[in-house]
């Protein structure tokens, strides 16, 4: 929670310091092209193949065997992204030709083009792929020692140094002679990332691990997760082209689209990394352990309660973010150089991310669920066919629809992707207690419409009770309108029996009575 809403925090700065202009935008493309090579390296493949064989070393063949694993996949990390940055930064002019070539006919105020700014941003930013797959690695090694508190802490760190640099320097950027204040975000990116990975380290050293430079590509365990990663990474790298043409996509339509849809996909993954990157997670190593054991029923179990809980938390976000889409970037964006505009634009993008949010969800767990079970390939023919559905969907619906379209086509294709899986995976695993499933989807779906009902209602009146266009009424507003909106979804819950949200309340009473 706390790295979301600080990744929130983040946002905030930088939409008032540049709002959703012409800097903002280059500053977005830029950081793209790092984040392209990430998802291969750090929160994709990487992750998904070395988790699952990392905790089989530790459960069959001790930690000192393990950590001789870690130090292995760190140094072939170092070497592969090394080779990425440094083929990035000298070809970096082409490479965001071709990602955003509109660009090029863009001048900024001091007369350089937008085109060239966004190269020196990606050139710079291009070590963060590095950083953040090393921090990925030590999470993944982390996590499979029971250590998550301090691994999902760490992307904090990336963004407390931009807010703090952000704040602290971009006032003085003339004095300083910087004539692009950008410049320094993309330095405090850098820096983020080093930050995000020095945060994990003494807990790893804890566990007793040490670095040690060794090189060894034939090792078995080292071989295991390349080969896992194989197709893991054909699939992710192909779905890394559909994200670039995305973003070409939205390049070409206007100053600011890039910006709009960031903030939205901004505030859509809140709730997807508060609770399914969250249970993701917890499941993967669980659902391994349960694997090594041949547990087929335990894995059922655990994946079907992952998923439902996943719903209990994400439905309802999903409807409160479509109904409060408006007011919440007001509140949270509307401020500086982010005008009213802006605020507009970006609720519409949010309202169509808003549909596929618990199909993002549903994919974080159910597709390093594939890598666990040892079906790999599954999760990367379907990863192919939903980037077929989603570059065609997106190229009919911007031009229908323009940057919006994207949102929305993006969304449709999560939804397929998510579909897919499920049904692929209740094959392998001989179903999903789909019953107790489809009873639970139910009554949340009730519990939803009726915070949904509440939440109109709420936001109506309060509009007529506390009128004004001032920053303490509009957060009162909107504070009182989601009081209203969690009001009724714990109640309906409750008189629904939907089991995820009692089984939760138990939980958190249990917490609470053992505190002192």
């Amino acid at each position: 929670m706390a790295s979301r809403i600080l990744g929130l925090v983040r946002d905030q700065v930088l939409a008032a310091f540049f709002g959703a202009g012409d800097a903002m935008d280059a500053y977005r493309v830029g950081f793209k092209i790092p984040n392209l090579f990430r998802d291969l390296f750090a929160e994709g493949a990487m992750s998904a193949a070395f988790v699952p064989t990392f905790t089989r070393y530790v459960a069959e063949s001790g930690t000192e065997a393990a950590w001789r694993l870690g130090n292995l996949v760190i140094n072939a990390l170092l070497v592969a992204t090394g080779i990425l940055v440094i083929a990035g930064i000298l070809f970096a002019p082409p490479l965001v030709a071709a990602l955003a070539g509109d660009y090029a006919g863009v001048t900024l105020a001091d007369g350089t083009s937008k085109l060239d700014l966004t190269v020196s941003l990606a050139r710079l930013m291009l070590p963060t792929l590095t950083l953040i797959a090393l921090a990925a690695a030590v999470m993944g090694m982390l996590n499979s020692l029971r250590h998550f508190f301090i691994p999902a802490l760490s992307p904090s760190m990336f963004n407390v140094v931009t807010i703090v640099m952000a704040v602290g320097l971009i006032p003085f950027a003339p004095a300083l002679g910087i004539d692009q204040p950008i410049l320094i975000v993309a330095a405090a990116t850098v820096l983020g990332g080093m930050a995000q990975l020095a945060l994990q380290w003494p807990t790893l050293r804890r566990e007793g691990f040490r670095y040690r430079p060794v090189f060894d590509w034939t090792d078995p365990g080292l071989r295991r997760v390349l080969v896992l990663m194989g197709p893991g990474t054909l699939g992710l790298a192909a779905t890394q082209v559909n994200v670039a043409v995305n973003l070409f996509l939205a390049t070409g339509a206007g100053t600011g689209a890039v910006s709009w849809l960031e903030y939205a996909f901004r505030i859509m993954y809140l709730p997807i990394g508060l609770f399914g990157v969250s249970i993701a997670t917890a499941v993967l190593p669980t659902v391994t352990r349960h694997v090594v054991e041949r547990d087929t029923g335990a894995s059922r179990r655990t994946i079907a309660d992952g998923l439902s809980l996943m719903m209990l938390l994400n439905l309802p976000a999903t409807v409160g973010l479509m109904l409060l889409s408006v007011p919440i970037v007001r509140v949270i964006f509307e401020h500086g150089r982010f005008t009213a505009a802006d605020t507009a634009a970006t609720a519409a993008a949010l309202r169509y991310y808003a549909i596929g949010l618990v199909a993002y969800s549903i994919v974080r767990i159910a597709s390093p669920a594939f890598y666990a079970l040892g079906r790999n390939r599954v999760p990367v023919i379907v990863s192919l066919f939903t980037v077929v559905v989603n570059a065609t969907l997106n190229i009919l619906l911007v031009r229908a629809m323009g940057y919006v379209g994207l949102a929305l086509g993006t969304s449709i294709a999560a939804i397929f992707n998510a579909c897919a899986l499920l049904v692929l995976l209740r094959r392998y695993l001989g179903g999903l207690d789909e019953r107790r499933m489809i009873a639970s989807l139910a009554r949340i779906a009730a519990a939803s419409i009726a915070m949904g009902a509440a939440t109109l209602a709420a936001d109506a009146w309060l509009a007529a009770s506390l009128p004004g266009g001032d920053l303490p009424r509009q957060m009162l507003r909107l504070a009182l309108s989601i009081a209203a909106a969690l009001v009724v979804l714990a109640a309906a819950a409750w008189a629904l029996r939907i089991r995820e949200f009692h089984e939760a309340a138990a939980a958190v009473t249990r917490r609470l009575r053992r505190t002192p």
